[in-house]
């Protein structure tokens, strides 16, 4: 197989502070947004090559204006600050109020993960990761919806809830010392290493064939996903040493999965992919026959970048090592200096962007090297091979200090306070896509188009801190359809195709909407994937907050 180049297609771009604009409207061949002018694909390889064994994608990621415009129409932004509270669990199912019409096709359940407790006693959380994780289950069978939550019976739920404090370190909590220890054992406490938290309030995973939710340390927890219930703890580094992995794993047809994790040692670190076998040997295998398919060497390594998830095509994993560096030295030291982890993770965009491809089925690292401009990115729409080409769809972000922005203390700011955070941005984009603030939580029609040539991917709009609307975007004719409501906030969209459907977008998207209006109701939402027009919508009588992830689990 000849190596491929590598040709980053249209991003999407955050401005500072929050949410997403066009990368750019004349440079690439099939943006992932709107777009007026298009190149071939080999004038696009010639523009990118420099040597036979190195790439820079310059062409592609445009310097910023130097001179930034105030974003007035971003004013008066709606406080969110009850999407961000603590809310009681329902851990039986009740009944929702449907309106209009939900397909009696749509069979099965709509699984979210993300944080439901923000204190524990007097002590609070800091950041909107650290909450603890609240299972949400929408169960749809013939046009009725029921509804029920609990709460993760983590460790650290656990430990915290029996001492009515915060006992458990979190990304941007650092839990203090026990007060009923002795002063000496109080001091002792300091120089312990942080445990990693089992809270995985990120996702659901499935991996031979069992559900799990995950965050991105080596701890994870299986769940029933028909009751919600938390099983046994299984952490990584009993199978493979890495120190942790993401929550976004990819899979292959026949069930195969692919995930990343770094792993740490007196050497240094390194990104490892990892590859996990799609059956079972025995009914108490978990992880059993998971291995590192190849392991990558960071630019520093004391400082590795941060990553969220990864790209891979029907050959390919496509790793972006961006520059949100790890200080491992100030990660280990974090607890002595009373400071939490995410104290030692920091946007430092004097480090180019590089990018690994390896290929799957024989971990080989690709000797050529791509790099491109500083940018950021958390979420990959897809990857596929084309025309000698694997071609990578992504959302990015002009500045990774995003990460800093969501402490709970910004998400429940209002008035002016809120307004500050959004003062500015970047013109990078086309109007269209400004007005919807652009684009974040991607999402395709995963078991057909995963890897492969795909038309259409579905979205959050992010004109607010969070997702205030629904975009499905068409990457061959450059238009966008939008779903929105004033005062509410839909949560990833997750694409349900008709069975035995031939169109890719023949289908419908689930959404949980949520809102800080007193007076209305929590709503899923289900629209037809193709024209994004209402179905219908299954209202429930309780408050949840805004969330992170989630998947659909057919009956």
């Amino acid at each position: 197989m000849a190596a491929p180049l590598l040709l980053l297609r249209g991003g999407l771009w955050r401005p500072r502070g929050g949410g997403l604009v066009l990368l750019s409207k004349s440079l690439l061949t099939r943006p992932v947004v709107a777009c007026t002018t298009t190149l071939d694909r080999p004038t696009l390889a010639h523009q990118i090559h420099i040597s036979p064994r190195s790439y820079v994608l310059k062409d592609f990621l445009p310097s910023p204006q130097q001179e930034p415009v105030a974003f007035s129409n971003r004013k008066g932004l709606q406080c969110i600050s009850p999407l961000m509270r603590s809310v009681e669990e329902t851990p039986q199912p009740i009944l929702t109020k449907v309106k209009g019409h939900i397909p009696k096709w749509l069979s099965g359940s709509l699984l979210r993960n993300g944080p439901g407790k923000f204190e524990f006693g007097e002590e609070k959380f800091n950041h909107w990761f650290d909450g603890m994780a609240l299972l949400h289950q929408f169960q749809l069978e013939n046009g009725i919806v029921t509804y029920r939550s609990k709460f993760l019976q983590s460790d650290s739920y656990v430990t915290n809830s029996r001492h009515n404090r915060i006992v458990v370190s979190e990304f941007g909590t650092l839990a203090m010392p026990d007060p009923c220890k002795t002063i000496f054992g109080r001091f002792i406490s300091w120089f312990e290493m942080p445990r990693p938290t089992d809270n995985s309030s990120v996702n659901y995973v499935v991996y031979k064939g069992d559900y799990y939710v995950s965050t991105e340390t080596n701890l994870m927890r299986k769940v029933d996903p028909e009751t919600l219930e938390t099983k046994e703890k299984v952490d990584w580094s009993k199978f493979v040493v890495v120190n942790g992995a993401t929550a976004h794993p990819h899979y292959e047809p026949d069930g195969t999965a692919y995930n990343m994790g770094n792993s740490y040692g007196k050497h240094g670190s390194s990104y490892n992919i990892i590859q996990i076998p799609p059956q079972k040997s025995n009914h108490d295998d978990t992880l059993q026959g998971a291995k590192v398919l190849c392991s990558i060497a960071p630019a520093e390594k004391m400082k590795p970048s941060y990553y969220h998830s990864f790209g891979m095509s029907e050959n390919y994993v496509i790793f972006i090592e961006q520059p949100i560096k790890i200080n491992l030295c100030r990660v280990i030291t974090s607890k002595l200096l009373g400071k939490p982890i995410a104290d030692g993770i920091n946007w430092e965009p004097q480090y180019k962007t590089r990018f690994h491809v390896v290929n799957k089925h024989t971990g080989e690292l690709l000797p050529r090297q791509f790099y491109s401009k500083p940018f950021a990115t958390f979420h990959q729409i897809n990857a596929f091979e084309d025309q000698g080409c694997v071609v990578f769809d992504l959302c990015c972000q002009d500045d990774g200090g995003s990460l800093h922005t969501y402490q709970l203390q910004n998400l429940r700011k209002a008035g002016e306070g809120l307004d500050q955070i959004w003062c500015m941005h970047e013109n990078l984009h086309s109007e269209d896509l400004e007005e919807v603030g652009g684009l974040e939580f991607p999402q395709i029609n995963y078991s057909r188009c995963n890897g492969r040539k795909y038309r259409f991917f579905y979205g959050c709009g992010f004109r607010h801190l969070v997702g205030d609307s629904l975009i499905k975007i068409d990457t061959e004719t450059k238009t966008m359809k939008i779903w929105q409501e004033d005062g509410f906030y839909p949560s990833e969209p997750v694409f349900v195709p008709v069975p035995t459907a031939t169109a890719e977008d023949s289908g419908v998207i689930l959404s949980v909407v949520v809102t800080p209006l007193q007076n209305q109701n929590t709503f899923l939402l289900v629209l037809d994937a193709k024209t994004f027009s209402e179905l219908g919508r299954a209202e429930v009588p309780v408050k949840m907050p805004y969330g992170f992830h989630g998947v659909f689990v057919p009956r």
